[in-house]
């Protein structure tokens, strides 16, 4: 345990001594905000910092373009042991017309300061349980592709084994059940005619859109009260004396788990082709990016963070009862032991709001965002010291899984 702690204090250290760096950092990326999947400049800005670390190997355009790999290690263990590699994710994607509104300059500065952190404090022993390996990977696009989806069909994450990043929120939270998440694409085609002079002669795309919308909405009174769904008419027409003859639907739908999410999707299917079908338009529906799963819950690692968050004065207030955030960190959380808590900024205002964009860039940010990176950097401490607790991770996150599993084959077993 003494040791445990002395390392523990290292990484705070580490961590403080480059808050400078950290924030310039963060603020850099808030700076120049880019929308998913175009994020150059903050890829080549912490491929930059991570480049001028020392002994880092870093790769620019891991797998995608703009997403990056910097390891470090291994460390300790005895020769011929089984290494055990510790990864912290970056996100750094920005939202349409109100940049970083939900702070993932700050998670980018999370998982690289967590990272030095460790770093830190495995250079203080000399004898480690097992070879130690610290990876840091930026996945791009959160906010709309599901980046960290194409990172695990490309095998980025085959060779790590505990993950770890935190998300900006109103609160702290070791835990919150984000929900599993699909968008569909609903295209209505028809046939265009002069809106006065013929409309008998016109197939009305605009009516199987309305039709739809209204369906949907008819439909939400007999939805589970967790489940989510909503969305927009992206295209109605060109011009109001034409009848039109295609119009373009977006919506999101969200359940607490994947299972219900197919069901969702089934219901809301029906609806689209009904309209189609009493308006006699032809109708395309697409999935165009990845579905995002829940978040698995592992209570072991969960439990050490809000100790260790504790100690550095984090408050973990009562967890809300409902929660409709979505991330691909679900997904990640499905092949990998990993924990996504949440953490206070310094400011009450909503994630996706002009307002949490300044706060997001705020200077009375940093002690909240590097007091997290020092949670995190603390709870894979604990990990990496103790097989004990190593093997307890593990454990909840194969049951996790198995039970998550039984939900998808139908059974009634509680997640």
């Amino acid at each position: 345990m003494e040791t445990r702690q002395g390392m523990k204090d290292a990484l705070q250290l580490g961590i403080d001594a480059r808050k400078d760096e950290l924030y310039s950092l963060s603020r850099d990326i808030w700076s120049r905000p880019e929308l998913a999947g175009n994020e150059t400049h903050a890829h080549d800005r912490l491929v930059r910092f991570f480049s001028r670390e020392q002994a880092w190997t870093v790769e620019r355009q891991y797998k995608l373009p703009t997403a990056f790999r910097a390891s470090w290690g291994p460390v300790g263990g005895g020769e011929g042991d089984p290494g055990l590699n510790v990864g912290f994710l970056c996100e750094y994607d920005a939202l349409p017309g109100i940049g970083h509104a939900c702070g993932h300059n700050l998670i980018a500065e999370v998982g690289a300061a967590a990272a030095l952190g460790l770093k830190a404090a495995l250079e203080t022993q000399t004898q480690l349980p097992v070879p130690v390996k610290i990876t840091v990977v930026g996945t791009p696009a959160e906010e709309e592709m599901g980046g960290k989806i194409d990172l695990i069909e490309a095998g980025a994450f085959a060779d790590i084994d505990l993950v770890f990043m935190a998300h900006p929120a109103q609160q702290d939270a070791s835990f919150l059940p984000c929900v599993a998440l699909d968008e569909v694409s609903v295209k209505y085609h028809g046939k265009a005619s002069h809106a006065a002079a013929y409309p008998w002669e016109g197939v009305n795309a605009l009516d199987a859109a309305v039709l739809s919308y209204n369906n949907l909405s008819a439909l939400r009174q007999q939805l589970r009260p967790e489940w989510r769904l909503h969305g927009i008419i992206k295209h109605g027409g060109v011009k109001p004396n034409i009848i039109p003859a295609y119009t373009e639907l977006e919506f999101y739908m969200r359940t607490p788990l994947v299972k219900d999410l197919c069901d969702l999707k089934a219901k809301a299917e029906a609806c689209f082709r009904a309209a189609a079908v009493a308006t006699g338009c032809q109708v395309e529906i697409s999935y165009p990016s990845h579905a995002y799963y829940n978040i698995l819950h592992n209570a072991t690692l969960a439990n050490l963070y809000e100790n260790n968050g504790k100690a550095l004065g984090i408050q973990f207030p009562e967890q809300p009862a409902n929660f409709s955030g979505s991330t691909d960190f679900g997904n990640v959380s499905f092949v990998v032991p990993g924990i996504h808590p949440f953490f206070y900024i310094g400011s009450d205002a909503f994630n996706h709001t002009e307002e949490y964009t300044e706060a997001a860039g705020a200077e009375k940010a940093q002690l909240f965002t590097l007091r997290t990176a020092k949670a995190l950097a603390m709870t894979a401490v604990d990990v990496v010291c103790c097989p004990a607790l190593l093997s307890q991770v593990r454990e909840d996150f194969r049951l996790a899984k198995l039970k998550q599993e039984k939900r998808l084959e139908g059974s009634d077993t509680a997640p």
